[in-house]
């Protein structure tokens, strides 16, 4: 049995952290660009969005091939279910987030773009729909800088305060 994930869900795990961070960093940082640069801002934010997305559903189709190795030494039944209800969330989280915005943008029915591509958008807007879901993606958003402290803390608690393989399971470079 494999003590770690392959390399594949390692790349996909470490890519979709880089994403996110990007992502976060156009929005929280986007004040601080030239007005004329503000587009520029918004592309970077949802073409990470829509990579984010997509880097998650290979992920959980992967997982469905590859299940986690094993954590050794085994944790508590409850530190178990709390993993897996963390691990939950996450993948919620980075997957109805980047569909919000993703429909945010389609209904706001004005020209937008991703990826330096022009993307499809509704043939007229609908301003009520688009603060809606706006309004939940922004709010999920915020729930998810705790849920990714929490997911971080848990790895470090793991690896630091029960020393297990928790971390190194996912950790790049050479297998050992």
């Amino acid at each position: 049995m494999r003590s770690r994930y392959t390399t594949l869900q390692i790349s996909v795990h470490w890519l979709v952290a880089l994403l996110v961070i990007v992502a976060y960093a156009t929005m929280e940082l986007r004040g601080y660009a030239p007005r004329n640069l503000r587009w520029l801002v918004n592309m970077v934010h949802v073409s990470c969005g829509i990579s984010v997305i997509v880097l998650m559903v290979a992920r959980l189709l992967v997982r469905l091939k590859y299940p986690a190795p094993p954590i050794v030494p085994k944790p508590r039944g409850m530190v178990i279910g709390l993993s897996h209800l963390g691990h939950l969330a996450v993948y919620l989280i980075f997957i109805v987030l980047p569909v919000l915005g993703f429909l945010s943008m389609y209904y706001r029915g004005g020209n937008w773009i991703a990826f330096g591509l022009p993307m499809p958008s509704a043939a007229v807007g609908d301003e009520d729909l688009v603060e809606t879901l706006s309004d939940y993606h922004v709010l999920i958003a915020n729930i998810s800088y705790f849920v990714v402290g929490i997911h971080a803390a848990a790895a470090l608690l793991h690896h630091y305060l029960w020393k297990d393989n928790t971390l190194l399971r996912m950790m790049p470079g050479k297998r050992t």
